[in-house]
């Protein structure tokens, strides 16, 4: 009888494409994944999407958390905004996945806060994922 490997801890960047892409599968709009690490001692990555309502807020943050911890294991340490849909905060601890009304998005701008830092591409994720 051989032992199991240990399971490894998923990396930031894993949770993070997963996040993005099960994100994108549900219509999030513009989804970004931000490398704020150098400039934002609390976490690694940052994922930004947004939604054209209410509804699709909810859903877009219920499927990320469904997604993550499937593929993962992981949960959110936190989650924020479920109650009013305009900003939905989802804290994986290094990866915080942000979930934004499109007008909420619109006004606190937060890629433009973040501008300097580092946009990691994770469509090629996406694509290899869906070709497997």
């Amino acid at each position: 009888m051989t032992a199991e490997p240990p399971v490894s801890e998923p990396t930031a960047e894993e949770i993070a494409m997963v996040a993005a892409i099960a994100a994108d599968e549900k219509k999030g709009e513009t989804t970004v994944v931000l490398r704020v690490g150098p400039v934002l001692a609390i976490c690694e990555l940052f994922v930004v999407t947004s939604a054209s309502n209410t509804r699709l807020v909810r859903t877009l943050a219920e499927e990320v958390e469904k997604a993550v911890r499937a593929r993962t294991g992981e949960s959110p340490l936190r989650v924020e905004g479920m109650r009013d849909l305009q900003w939905v905060l989802l804290d994986y601890g290094d990866v915080v996945v942000h979930i934004f009304h499109e007008e909420a998005r619109r006004f606190y701008d937060i890629e433009r806060l973040y501008r300097d830092v580092e946009r990691v591409a994770w469509t090629d994720a996406a694509h290899r994922r869906a070709g497997s």
